[in-house]
């Protein structure tokens, strides 16, 4: 249900789709691509994640705001998504972990919101027709205005986003996630591995998974080159998640490039990171019809399958790759994409997916050790 008094609200699809229903969270219009997440649960993890900015969210499960929203499950600072589409607000948030609910957060975060509209309508609309601009306005225009304005916001494609949410100068993390209940694997070696983290857009539950395996992070903003990763003396470099295009992150791609000729330093990517790393080595990215986000996408390849965390709009293409020097591990086992590869001669590899997956299953948080392990083999 909606929230009570609230005002009517309009979403606008850039090829004439007009759905309408009700405000709620802060009142306003946002832009942005309108994409679709399949999880049952995660919803403020979503929300904060720096790899949604620019996009209005829209959920496949019918009611949002069960848990309620706290402190403890943002990945960053603040929001990132502009706006959110819900078939329906729970009216009262049930969760022992809740601090307020999700209309109320929402409203001091300035997330625009829409619900009582089909979700699941929208989603098939969008499978159907791709990924494109909306807009969700809740300041009293007429959809015909709504629609002039979206027609003229740039496409997602050859955006660099990544710029727009780096941190703006470097900084530590060293302690890991507090909350009680999160029994994943936890190490602590003798001397922690000292891992430069390129910030293309990170999320905390990356930072507290690499602390959790015994690594000591350092936060370097995008547009680092390699002679500010190289002081700070790695065991290995992490390239970050992140939003937008990752063709157009020029910087970040000719930094992979020079780490690459550093023959020994193990680097691991994710999401972002991983597409960066490829296109490092010679490969081409292509943008997804609909993209990839949701908590149950099985990954894998001859027999073994991790179930897993995405959220991503662009994936590299696998014919680009060159065979001799670089394996792809694991396929999106529901497209055929590319989920991981390896580098045959280096210690470099990157998944796709979020094997930090909070929230999400833990299949994959195996990769960190890999990473560890790699680090470990250099420093004997």
């Amino acid at each position: 249900m909606p929230p009570s008094k609230a005002d009517p609200a309009h979403l606008v699809l850039e090829d004439g789709t007009v759905l309408t229903g009700h405000s709620f969270g802060s009142r306003g219009t946002v832009l942005g691509e309108v994409v679709f997440n399949t999880g049952m649960t995660g919803y403020q993890e979503v929300l904060t994640d720096p790899s949604y900015a620019g996009q209005l969210v829209s959920f496949t499960y019918p009611e949002l705001g069960n848990t309620g929203a706290n402190p403890d499950d943002q990945e960053a600072d603040v929001p990132h998504a502009r706006g959110v589409i819900a078939r329906q607000l729970s009216p009262r948030p049930s969760s022992w972990r809740c601090s307020e609910p999700l209309d109320v957060w929402m409203q001091r975060q300035g997330i625009v919101g829409i619900c009582g509209v089909d979700t699941r309508a929208l989603v098939r609309h969008l499978r159907e027709g791709g990924a494109m601009n909306g807009v969700i306005s809740s300041d009293g225009r007429s959809p015909m205005d709504l629609l002039a304005e979206v027609r003229s916001a740039p496409s997602m494609e050859g955006l660099n986003l990544a710029d727009q949410v780096t941190t703006p100068k470097p900084y530590r993390w060293t302690s890991a996630c507090s909350v009680g209940f999160d029994q994943r694997i936890q190490s602590s070696p003798a001397k922690s591995f000292h891992v430069v983290a390129v910030d293309f857009g990170i999320k905390r539950a990356i930072l507290d998974r690499l602390v959790a395996h015994g690594c000591d992070v350092t936060v370097v903003p995008a547009h680092a080159d390699l002679d500010q990763v190289m002081s700070h003396q790695p065991d290995g470099v992490f390239l970050s998640n992140g939003p937008g295009d990752p063709a157009a992150v020029s910087s970040g791609i000719a930094l992979a490039r020079q780490l690459l000729q550093q023959a020994e330093l193990p680097l691991f990517g994710i999401c972002l990171g991983h597409q960066i790393l490829g296109l490092a080595l010679g490969g081409r990215t292509f943008k997804l019809v609909y993209g990839h986000r949701g908590l149950n996408h099985p990954c894998g390849t001859s027999g073994q399958v991790e179930i897993t965390s995405q959220n991503h709009g662009f994936a590299l293409d696998a014919d680009s790759l060159v065979a001799e020097s670089v394996e792809v591990t694991h396929l999106n086992l529901n497209d055929r994409t590319v989920a991981a590869f390896q580098h045959r001669q280096q210690p470099v590899f990157g998944v796709q997916y979020h094997p930090e997956a909070s929230p999400g299953p833990h299949d994959a948080d195996h990769h960190f050790a890999r990473f560890v392990a790699l680090m470990a083999d250099r420093r004997r």
